[in-house]
C-alpha cells in the first residue's frame, strides 16, 4: 500500500463526531490531565486553559482568579459524561487547600442540565466509594480561555526527537492541539496506554484505511 504523507487534521477529519460533548474541569497542574484524559478511547480532543475566574484575559503568568482547566470533547457513544466523571474524581484529590490561590483548586464547570443531573449523582457515587464529602468547586460553564501553545501536548513537546518525526504530519506544532493521536501520543508518553493497545484503537476509527495505515506505521516507527 502507498502511504500518503497527509497532514493530521486530512488524517483525523471523520474523527469528530457531531454528538460530540465537552466537559470542563481543574484537577491540579493542567498538564497531567491533559495526558490523563488524551489517552482514553473516546476521547476526541482535549486542551489546557483556564476558568472559573472573573479577570479578563488570563495567562500562565497572570492567571489572576483563575484555574488552570482542561477541556475534554468526547463522543458519548464511546464514553459517556458519567464516565468521564468518575475518572475525574477518582484521580486527584478535590479538597485540596487554595495552594497559590486558585490556580489549583478542584472545579468542575456543566455545560447543560443533563449534566449538572450527572455531577449530581455521580458525586454521591463518588463520596461513598472515596469515603469523604467532595469539595469540587461546581458551577455552570460560562467560559475558557485556551492556554498558550507551549502549555498544550505539554509532555508530547518535551520529546523533541518524536516531534521531529511529526513534522510531516504537523509542519506547526499548533496542529497537535486539537489532534486525537496527538492527545494519545501525549497519553503515552506519560504512561497511560501502551502502544499495541493504541494500534489496535487506531485500527478501528472510521476514517480512512489508508489515514488508519499512515498514523499505524507512523506510531509503529516512532523513535523516543
Amino acid at each position: 500500500m502507498t502511504v500518503q504523507n497527509d497532514q493530521l487534521p486530512e488524517l483525523e477529519a471523520d474523527l469528530a463526531s457531531s454528538l460530540c460533548e465537552t466537559a470542563t474541569f481543574g484537577m491540579g497542574c493542567f498538564w497531567g490531565p491533559d495526558a490523563r484524559f488524551g489517552a482514553l478511547p473516546g476521547v476526541i480532543r482535549t486542551r489546557t486553559g483556564y476558568a472559573g475566574g472573573t479577570t479578563g484575559n488570563p495567562t500562565y503568568k497572570e492567571m489572576g482568579d483563575h484555574t488552570e482547566t482542561i477541556e475534554v470533547d468526547f463522543d458519548p457513544s464511546l464514553i459517556s459524561y458519567e464516565g468521564i466523571l468518575r475518572h475525574f474524581w477518582r484521580n486527584h484529590y478535590p479538597n485540596r487547600d487554595a495552594y497559590r490561590g486558585r490556580q489549583y483548586i478542584s472545579l468542575l464547570h456543566f455545560h447543560d442540565e443533563n449534566q449538572e443531573a450527572a455531577v449530581e449523582k455521580v458525586k454521591g457515587e463518588m463520596e461513598a466509594e472515596l469515603g469523604f464529602s467532595i469539595e469540587t468547586e461546581i458551577a455552570p460553564f460560562k467560559g475558557f480561555t485556551l492556554a498558550e501553545e507551549r502549555h498544550q501536548k505539554y509532555y508530547l513537546k518535551r520529546y523533541p526527537g518524536a516531534l521531529g518525526q511529526l513534522e510531516d504530519m504537523a509542519p506547526e506544532s499548533s496542529i497537535l492541539t486539537d489532534s486525537i493521536f496527538a492527545a494519545r501520543l501525549n497519553g503515552f508518553v506519560k504512561g497511560f496506554g501502551n502502544r499495541d493497545a493504541l494500534l489496535e484503537e487506531i485500527s478501528g476509527w472510521p476514517i480512512r484505511p489508508e489515514a488508519r495505515e499512515q498514523l499505524k506505521q507512523k506510531l509503529k516507527h516512532m523513535k523516543w
